[in-house]
């Protein structure tokens, strides 16, 4: 295995993603790209990562095409995606990081990603990191190193030491640690909002 999530053993958090990198260094990757239309109709997460990327990743004759990255064998495995800036662009699709969920990606980076699928990417346990581009053509120098991102401490640390902060709100982070979107953080708060609607009911 080339990557790891480094957790808690106490409380199986997810703390750190580390992983070595896929490079995508097109621009203006757009959301129909990254999932084609006609694979919307579904509402099942579960299966969508065989069609991310779909018509740059499989031949006409239905063969994986062997110079897109995804289908190299040295990027099997791999969590982290650097990207061209403007990644995530074109329509709000869901499914968008859906797909890449599914595909094995845990963190995209990149200059400059699309707002809506940055919303979307931190409703679904994908950490969107936006970063200069000057740093992300560097990192895109080194695929084969090691990244390892901190979600506690909001920071990308490389093997030479270093060290790239970048922005997350508390609610996202608190997410990505528990691994659950915005439900499941809701559900895990259902006692808690249980009590508080059995003490304002007696008030």
């Amino acid at each position: 295995m080339n990557d790891t999530l480094k957790s808690s053993t106490a409380t199986g958090r997810t703390l750190q993603i580390k992983s070595k990198s896929v490079v995508l260094p097109q621009t203006n990757i757009d959301t129909d790209q990254i999932i084609p239309a006609r694979f919307l109709s579904t509402t099942e997460r579960k299966g969508l990562g065989k069609h991310a990327f779909n018509d740059w990743r499989w031949q006409s004759d239905g063969n994986p095409n062997p110079e897109f990255p995804f289908n190299r064998p040295e990027n099997q495995d791999r969590r982290i995606l650097l990207a061209g800036r403007n990644f995530g662009c074109g329509s709000s699709r869901e499914h968008a990081p859906w797909a890449l969920v599914d595909l094995g990606l845990r963190a995209i980076i990149s200059s400059e990603i699309a707002d809506i699928f940055r919303n979307n990417s931190l409703k679904n346990s994908l950490l969107p990191i936006v970063l200069p581009e000057s740093d992300v053509q560097a990192l895109m120098q080194h695929p084969d190193d090691e990244l390892t991102i901190d979600i506690v401490a909001r920071e990308l640390r490389t093997p030479d030491g270093k060290i790239y902060p970048f922005p997350l709100d508390a609610f996202a982070q608190t997410c990505l640690i528990e691994g659950v979107d915005e439900m499941g953080y809701l559900l895990s708060k259902a006692e808690d909002i249980a009590r508080f609607e059995k003490s304002r009911d007696a008030a």
